[in-house]
Formats: structure tokens, C-alpha cells, sequence
């Protein structure tokens, strides 16, 4: 049995191949050759943490490309292996680079290892001339690099050396590329986020003081270069004051894009805004009432029929009610997470808007506030302040009994935009994952105690 620590790390074989494509890089046993094997954490950034481990134990400056199809049922069973490309090499004693056409079967220690490299290449030419899988194929760090130097050449920027890759996939990439100013981050979209890029465009140009500038933008790609934004990143931040600022901006942008949700809405961002909602209401408690009679059997318990229809009245009820306040319509955020939000001194900037939605703007701070009790504690006062902080603005436009009431109905109806907003609960492939299944059946409990909740407001308020 695995202890705690081995099962907190993975072991992954790495496939380098060589700037030019045709070379691979091994290593020297008594036996015969080896792909160099690198240890990692296991719940963190793979590619971050695999480009790392290359670059510390083998000497190599590499990228992901991608993982081979049954990546952990080829060469040696329970490991995982990576096929990654050498943009810069430092690599150390005991390996070497060998033209990948001048190896056999008998040139490896195990000729498994052999039989995964020819899998490997033949799904690296497979995606060679696949248009939606740009960051599979050989050469592209270059392409990157070459394509980001000329976006900031009238900056008189220039790139240094350090290409730092955090997430990876054929069609997905973010890198961050050190310059001799600021750094700049470079990040490319792929299916199912797709909206990401025409969104990002549009919030940059709508509002350029709360998104990141945008340096250039490679359509073919789905792709674009920011400039790295300066300050503190909620997520590391214990600082209430900068919360709080958070909140602020927050409803300021809220603000500020009242008159721009129809291009918004062009744009790719998801329609909450009520009456779609609603809309959703009926199929989607149907949908949680099939997946509960489908629980295994054990704890925690089902919502039977009778308690989904009681649940289903409150959800349309907190939706009636926000639609009868006429509070307007927003720009809202459904992944406000704090990693999200960087704050300092002069501005707020918010990132990562495949998720970005238009409809009731108090939605978004509750995604806020629930990652604050998360980070900061479930401290009722300093939440309060939270919450004020983010009034603040809408003081302005609004009454302050009509922004209570609202805020009172928000929660119920915040979990239920954001179990049904996006329509992944529509999606017959996903819903075969038993993990879909329990994901759904967590929101609709978390909607039931919301739902409880509710109603003890709504008592409180009439007595």
C-alpha cells in the first residue's frame, strides 16, 4: 500500500523531442535506453510542474505537447508519459539526443518503451495538420515566441529567455513570457471555451480598466497576448481591505456595463438573465431528480420527489422576485474565485472570462462572498463589511431597502444560475460520468439549504 506522501506525487515518462522534431531524447542504461522519468505533486498544474522537473533533472527546456491517448496503459502500467518539445537545451550527463528513425526495438531497456515511442509519433503526425490542435505540433514554441516578439516589438519590448507553461493541451495554452519590461501572458482557447476569446476581446475594449490590456490577438489560434497586470492576487491575500476593494470594482464594472449587455451578450457570454432561467427551472429539478433515484445507495441522503417539487416552487419564486425588483441586468462572473482578481493600490483587474454571463449582477458577489468564508473565515462582521463594500457603488442607483431585499434573495437563486446557467447539465456524455452525477446532486442540496434559508427570510421579513 502506497503511503501518504507517494500517493501525494506521480511519476510521469517524458518523450522530448528535439527543436527540430526528429530527434528524441534518452537515456543511457546498461540495458539499453530509457525516456527520462521525472517526479511531480500530484494535485497541481501538470504542465507547470512537468516542465519544472524536466528542466531541473534532466536540463531541459521544454513544453508539453501532449498526453498519448491510454497514456497510463502503454510502456510501463501505473506510470503516465508526456510528449514535450525541447526549445532550449542545457541537459544533463548520462543523456543524449537520437534520431527517433535510428531506433529499434532492442535499443531500449524494455521494447514497451519502444512500442510507445512509434504510438507517440503516430499521433504527433496526426495532429500536424489539425487546424483546432495548434499546440500538439512540432515547432510551435517558436511560432509563439516568434509571433509574441513582433506583438510587442512597437512597445520596444523585447522577450527574454524564461517561458514558463502552466496549463497545456492540443488546443489550450497559457505561458508566461518574460520581456525586459513587463511580462506578458499568452493564452489560447479551445473547445468547450471557445466564447473565452471573443469575450476577452470585447470586455478589453469595453473596459480597459478593470481587464487585463490586451498586446495582440491570433484568431487562428483563438488566441491573445496580455500584458501582466501589477498587484496583489486575491488568492494569496488574507487582507480584508483588499476584498473589500474587490467588491467595490466589482459592482463599479456592474455598473459600468448596464448599457452594454446586448454586446456583451453577442459576444459568447451566457444569458442568465431571468426569464431564461426560468426557462430551465422544470427540466433541470427533473433532470436532479433522475440522478438522485440513480445514487448508490448511502449517505448523503436523497431529495425524494416530494421535497424536489417544494425545492423547484422556492427556485422560481427567488427568480419571480428578483425579476420583480428590476434591478438591471449585468455583466457577471460565474468563476469569481479570488485567483481571479488582482488588486492594488489603483485598480481591480478581473481575469478568465470564459464564464462571464449577463443577468442579475448580485449572482457574482455571491460567488465572492462564498470563497471569502472560504479564505478569510465565516466571521458575520467582517462579511458584512464585505457585502457593504460591494452596495457601496449601487447606492447610487439604488434604494437601500430595495439592494437588501435582493441581496436576501440572491443566494438561492446564485446556486441555481450557476448549477444551470452554462447547460453542462444537458450534456448526455458528461452525465454518463458518475462524478457529474454527484456534482449535481451536491448543488441541488446546497440549492435546498439556500432554499430553507430563504424561507426564514422571507418569515423573518413578514412577521
Amino acid at each position: 500500500m502506497e503511503n501518504q506522501e507517494q500517493s501525494e506525487r506521480e511519476t510521469c515518462h517524458v518523450i522530448v523531442l528535439g527543436p527540430d522534431g526528429t530527434d528524441v531524447l534518452v537515456k543511457f542504461t546498461q540495458s539499453g535506453f530509457v525516456f527520462p522519468l521525472v517526479e511531480i505533486p500530484r494535485w497541481e498544474r501538470w504542465a507547470d510542474n512537468l516542465t519544472a522537473a524536466v528542466r531541473r533533472d534532466w536540463g531541459c527546456e521544454a513544453v508539453c505537447l501532449f498526453t498519448p491517448n491510454n497514456s497510463s496503459q502503454v510502456g510501463n502500467p501505473g506510470h503516465r508519459y508526456e510528449v514535450m518539445e525541447c526549445w532550449r537545451d542545457e541537459r544533463m550527463r548520462g543523456t543524449d539526443w537520437k534520431p527517433a528513425y535510428s531506433l529499434a526495438a532492442d535499443s531500449f531497456e524494455a521494447e514497451a518503451e519502444f512500442r510507445t515511442l512509434v504510438r507517440c509519433l503516430h499521433e504527433l503526425d496526426g495532429y500536424e495538420h489539425d487546424p483546432t490542435s495548434p499546440f500538439a505540433q512540432r515547432g510551435w514554441p517558436a511560432r509563439v515566441r516568434g509571433w509574441a516578439a513582433d506583438a510587442i516589438r512597437p512597445l520596444r519590448l523585447e522577450l527574454g529567455l524564461s517561458f514558463r507553461q502552466y496549463n497545456a493541451s492540443p488546443s489550450f495554452s497559457l505561458a508566461r513570457l518574460e520581456t525586459n519590461g513587463p511580462a506578458v501572458w499568452f493564452k489560447a482557447v479551445g473547445e468547450p471555451n471557445l466564447r473565452e476569446f471573443p469575450i476577452t476581446l470585447k470586455l478589453a475594449e469595453l473596459f480597459p480598466r478593470f481587464t487585463p490590456e490586451i498586446l495582440g490577438k491570433k484568431p487562428e489560434w483563438n488566441a491573445w497576448l496580455s500584458r501582466e497586470v501589477e498587484g496583489t492576487n486575491l488568492g494569496e491575500a488574507r487582507d480584508v481591505a483588499l476584498w473589500k476593494t474587490a467588491a467595490t470594482d466589482l459592482a463599479k464594472l456592474q455598473i459600468e456595463s448596464i448599457s452594454r449587455t446586448a454586446s456583451i451578450l453577442n459576444s459568447g457570454a451566457h444569458d442568465l438573465r431571468t426569464d431564461v432561467l426560468l426557462t430551465s427551472v422544470d427540466p433541470f429539478l427533473e433532470l436532479v431528480a433522475r440522478l438522485m433515484e440513480g445514487q448508490p445507495k448511502g449517505p448523503p441522503a436523497t431529495l425524494g420527489r416530494q421535497e424536489l417539487s417544494l425545492l423547484k416552487l422556492r427556485i422560481r419564486d427567488s427568480l419571480i422576485l428578483l425579476e420583480d425588483l428590476r434591478i438591471p441586468n449585468t455583466l457577471g462572473h460565474l468563476d469569481l474565485n479570488p485567483w481571479n482578481i488582482v488588486v492594488s493600490a489603483n485598480e481591480c483587474v478581473f481575469l478568465d472570462w470564459a464564464e462571464a454571463y449577463v443577468g442579475h449582477p448580485f449572482f457574482s458577489v455571491e460567488y465572492l462572498l462564498q470563497h471569502f468564508r472560504r479564505e478569510i473565515g465565516a466571521d458575520s462582521v467582517l462579511q458584512s463589511e464585505l457585502v457593504n463594500a460591494y452596495e457601496a457603488p449601487w447606492r447610487q442607483l439604488l434604494s437601500d431597502d430595495l439592494t437588501s431585499e435582493a441581496l436576501a434573495v440572491a443566494p438561492l437563486a446564485a446556486v441555481f444560475a450557476y448549477a444551470a446557467g452554462t447547460g453542462a447539465w444537458k450534456d448526455e456524455a458528461r452525465l454518463r460520468d458518475p462524478k457529474a452525477g454527484e456534482y449535481f446532486r451536491s448543488l441541488a442540496r446546497r440549492m435546498n439549504r439556500e432554499a430553507t434559508r430563504f424561507i426564514e427570510r422571507r418569515s423573518a421579513c413578514l412577521s
